[in-house]
């Protein structure tokens, strides 16, 4: 997998289709990525305690990685991109308008 921790990347199917985050995590077994402030669902807790209330609380769920888009700022818009090596580092570039991402 390509997308990394801290990517901004663009939703492309599911209910928060066309939202963009930041990646917080990346499960590699799974092959699918945790992004921040989407894809919440709602969770409804029993109390532990007695005299306690239960509640809902917003989960954040993972997404599957083919779901999602790596984004550029550039273009505006999900791309695919290429790597190449500037000054002895592999750096990742769009490949629709060249710049590094």
């Amino acid at each position: 997998m390509k997308i990394k921790k801290g990517d901004t990347v663009k939703i492309l199917k599911g209910k928060d289709n066309g939202k963009t985050g930041k990646v917080i995590k990346v499960d590699y077994k799974n092959e699918s990525v945790l992004v921040e402030g989407l894809n919440f669902y709602k969770k409804h807790t029993r109390p532990k305690r007695q005299g306690e209330k239960g509640e809902i609380i917003q989960v954040s769920r993972p997404i599957k990685i083919s779901n999602i888009g790596l984004f550029c700022a550039y273009c505006n818009q999900p791309v695919r991109f290429g790597c190449r090596f500037e000054k002895d580092q592999k750096v990742r570039f769009c490949l629709k308008c060249k710049n590094a991402i």
